[in-house]
């Protein structure tokens, strides 16, 4: 009985770091430990990837919004709270051995990374603060990124003596190219909201107040939208800069396929002959 309290109340605990709410049909992700900028725990990756994962298979939510209570973002991953999980040593083994940091970054960070980019809905960043290492690449993993003008993203990585990871390499240089992604993780220097903007890392700067609004009517705009249109449109574009133009030819021709056979689709031609405003259902 004490293993099953324990687990109950770590479950009720990773509920309050990571709050969750539907309005209308926008899944809001909210991570929540202001007091140190949101830096995310292993409990609360998983719970988000959990969401994330619900969103997708969900008829009823059309699009996500992932958000940070108080002044951060995410700034980073917490490096206090454990990467060993409790596993059991022998007394004499080493405190690490070859290949548990490579596990760890694959069944952690990069997880969640993809989870974000797999997820069948948009997603949409809502960066009120600092977003720094994973936490930058949390936001540069969304669809479309909304930061307050306050907000700064940072490579934090080099400042630790470590390579990027959280598919940093993967993404800074589909989103800035190549030579400045190498100076930003190279020198790991702040970027405020307005730079990023300029280098078509963030969509839009907003004042903080308006941050939560501006954001609410991207998603809400976005869920009331043709869902599996913009899910599949979303997956073509993700895999257009790893594919070559015959395959992004084919995957276009295919999922042009598949969206002719929605209701959505249906509407959507019906709305327009008839010259009126289409009403999607998300199907």
């Amino acid at each position: 009985m004490a293993g099953i309290d324990s687990d109950v109340e770590a479950g009720r605990e990773v509920a309050a770091e990571v709050l969750n709410k539907v309005v209308g049909r926008v899944s809001w992700i909210t991570l929540n430990r202001p007091a140190v900028h949101n830096a995310m725990t292993g409990g609360q990756r998983e719970r988000v990837i959990a969401l994330l994962e619900e969103a997708s298979e969900s008829i009823g939510i059309g699009a996500v919004v992932i958000a940070g209570t108080g002044e951060g973002f995410c700034s980073g991953a917490d490096l206090r709270s454990g990467r060993n999980g409790g596993m059991v040593r022998p007394a004499e083994a080493p405190e690490r051995t070859m290949g548990e940091v490579a596990r760890m970054i694959r069944h952690g960070a990069q997880r969640l990374i993809g989870a974000v980019l797999d997820c069948e809905k948009p997603v949409v960043a809502a960066v009120n603060g600092t977003a720094a290492g994973l936490g930058a690449h949390l936001a540069f993993a969304c669809d479309l990124v909304i930061a307050s003008e306050g907000a700064r993203f940072i490579e934090v990585f080099v400042r630790r003596g470590i390579a990027p990871d959280a598919g940093g390499a993967y993404l800074l240089p589909r989103l800035v190219g190549l030579q400045r992604a190498k100076e930003m993780v190279f020198f790991g220097d702040d970027l405020t909201a307005r730079e990023a903007a300029r280098l078509g890392m963030v969509n839009r700067v907003v004042a903080p107040e308006d941050l939560e609004q501006v954001a609410g009517e991207w998603a809400t705009r976005l869920a009331a939208g043709p869902t599996k249109a913009i899910g599949i449109a979303k997956w073509l574009l993700n895999r257009s800069l790893d594919s070559d133009r015959a395959t992004a030819f084919e995957e276009e021709a295919m999922a042009q396929e598949l969206v002719t056979s929605t209701a959505d689709m249906a509407e959507g031609m019906s709305a327009f002959a008839e010259r009126r405003k289409p009403r999607f259902r998300g199907w």
